[in-house]
Formats: C-alpha cells, sequence, structure tokens
C-alpha cells in the first residue's frame, strides 16, 4: 500500500514538471497565431470553464471566508504575481540570468517551509537543491554555448525575484490548506479566481482574433494549455505538495528546463549540447538524491482527496 502512495505521488510529481517543460514549447506555437493576452485569456478562461462544470457536477467547496481569502492569496501569487514578475523580469533581464533566479525556488521554499512547518534542512536536501542549481546553470551555458550572457539590469533581476517568492508563498500556501480541504477544489478555485484576477488586464491590452482563422495546431496548443498545463498540471503538483516535504516536491521544479530542452530538440529542432545534457543528468541526480530519506515523511492520504478523484 505504501509503494503504491509512493508511486501516485512521483508520478504525479513527474507528470506535472514534464508538462510544463513542453508547455513552452507549445506556447512558442500557439503565440504564432495569438498575442501574449489572447493567450493567456484564452488557456486560463478554458480552463476555469471546465473546472466550474466539474464543481457543478461533483458539489461546490465549502471554504470559510477567511479560506477564500486565501485561496484569493494563492491565486494571486500563482498564477497572477508569478506571471507578471515572470514577464517583466524576462524584459529587463537575460534568459540566461532569468533562468537561473528562478532555479533558486527550491532554496526559499526549503527556508520557508523550515520556518512554517519546521521542516528539517538536512545535508541532503542542501546537496541535492545545490547539484539542481548546477545542473540549470549547465543548461543555461550549453544553450549560450558556452559563454555566460548575464547582462540586464538590476530592475529585471528584482522582477525575477519576485517571481521567485510568488512561487515559494504559493506552494507554502497550497500545502496549509491542503491539510484540510481537497486538492482538487483547492485547484479548481485557485485556476478560477486566478482568471478573474487575468481578465480585466487580458481585455485591455488583447488583440481581436477571428477564431475562424485558428489552425488546427493553435486550437490544440491552446487545449493543451488549458486542460494540461493548468488543470492537470496544478492539480498533480498541489497534490504532491499536500503529501510530501515540500523541499522534496519543490526541487522537481527544476527538471522543468531539462524537459524543455529536450522536447524542444525532438519537437522544433532545437540543438542540445553535450553540456546542457551533462546539466540535465546533474539534475536528475539532485531529484533523486532529495527524495532518497525516510518514508515515513509520507502522509496518508486524506479522505478528502479520496473522495475528490
Amino acid at each position: 500500500m505504501k509503494n503504491n502512495r509512493y508511486f501516485l505521488i512521483y508520478a504525479a510529481l513527474l507528470m506535472a514538471v514534464s508538462i510544463w517543460g513542453l508547455s513552452f514549447v507549445v506556447t512558442k506555437i500557439a503565440l504564432k497565431e495569438f498575442s501574449v493576452y489572447g493567450l493567456i485569456l484564452a488557456r486560463f478562461g478554458s480552463a476555469s470553464v471546465i473546472f466550474l462544470i466539474i464543481l457543478t457536477l461533483k458539489g461546490f467547496p465549502k471554504f470559510t471566508k477567511t479560506e477564500h481569502g486565501s485561496l484569493i492569496l494563492i491565486a494571486i501569487f500563482q498564477p497572477g504575481l508569478y506571471f507578471f514578475f515572470e514577464t517583466m523580469g524576462l524584459q529587463n533581464t537575460t534568459a540566461s540570468k532569468a533562468g537561473l533566479i528562478v532555479a533558486m525556488i527550491p532554496i526559499v521554499v526549503l527556508l520557508l517551509s523550515a520556518i512554517f512547518f519546521r521542516e528539517k534542512i538536512t545535508s541532503r536536501s542542501v546537496t541535492g537543491i545545490g547539484l539542481s542549481l548546477v545542473g540549470v546553470g549547465l543548461l543555461i551555458i550549453g544553450e549560450a554555448n558556452g559563454s555566460w550572457p548575464m547582462g540586464g539590469n538590476i530592475i529585471g533581476d528584482l522582477y525575477m525575484c519576485g517571481a521567485v517568492l510568488s512561487a515559494a508563498i504559493y506552494m507554502i500556501m497550497v500545502k496549509k490548506l491542503s491539510q484540510k480541504h481537497s486538492v482538487l477544489h483547492i485547484t479548481g478555485m485557485q485556476i478560477i479566481y486566478g482568471t478573474l484576477i487575468f481578465i480585466p488586464f487580458c481585455l485591455i491590452k488583447i488583440e481581436t482574433w477571428q477564431l475562424s482563422q485558428l489552425s488546427f495546431g493553435a486550437i490544440a496548443a491552446v487545449f493543451f494549455l488549458a486542460v494540461l498545463a493548468t488543470i492537470v498540471a496544478f492539480f498533480c503538483y498541489n497534490f504532491a505538495l499536500s503529501q510530501i516535504d515540500s523541499s522534496k516536491a519543490v526541487v522537481f521544479i527544476n527538471m522543468i528546463p531539462v524537459i524543455t530542452a529536450a522536447s524542444a530538440w525532438i519537437i522544433i529542432g532545437e540543438s542540445l549540447t553535450i553540456m546542457q545534457m551533462g546539466g540535465g543528468a546533474l539534475v536528475l541526480l539532485a531529484v533523486w538524491l532529495v527524495n532518497q530519506k525516510k518514508r515515513q515523511a509520507v502522509n496518508e492520504l486524506p479522505p478528502t482527496i479520496i473522495k475528490a478523484s
């Protein structure tokens, strides 16, 4: 039974980061026909409609006013502020530096978990997260053909630090709320509230488009981003956060650039260097290292999750 729980938890983590890794390539495809704001609205709007249907069929969750406030904050941090800070950061700093800063999310989550959940900071966790950071660095250097383009300005760096902090706070808040409520309900309300946050900004900036002019590839890309990258991936990751230490789950985040590099090489023919392969191997080693710990750390599946599935 324990082995089955372990398989379920780590399969969920692998599915989430695999989908998010692929989503960068799919987003490139979608942006050939959508504006940035049009794509955000199509992605999150579609996901919200699907969640509303699911929650209507299963029954809407009963959250207190305080918990609704927590859900709104979760949505503000992720996807709201994270998307904003990441977008603004990428406009004001180099992709290389942005990637390296985002790879620090596990470090911030490790510190916050120690403060709020009294999770132990072990030498294994520190070593694993350090290895994953080096691995991401090699992925960045490899992409730049051995150079280290660390330009940009301090404003861009601060925006990326805001993205890191937003992601870390979201993970901590979801973990706390999942102790009382179904992950399905949390994820559904997170996406619905997130969409409500995006709508006014997108409607101001959005460019008009004719649905009849969209190709099948663009529509399929939106379907992937709405159903898989938003609904399935967030549900899987939130589920894993509710079951294991945050420090174990968050190190998987640094697998995303590994999967993105591999999928871009396979799907759209981008180059993949030996150095990038080495960096990817280091990240995978780090994930394995951090998660080789006492199995007692895994919680029992709460009844709310079983009932919602």
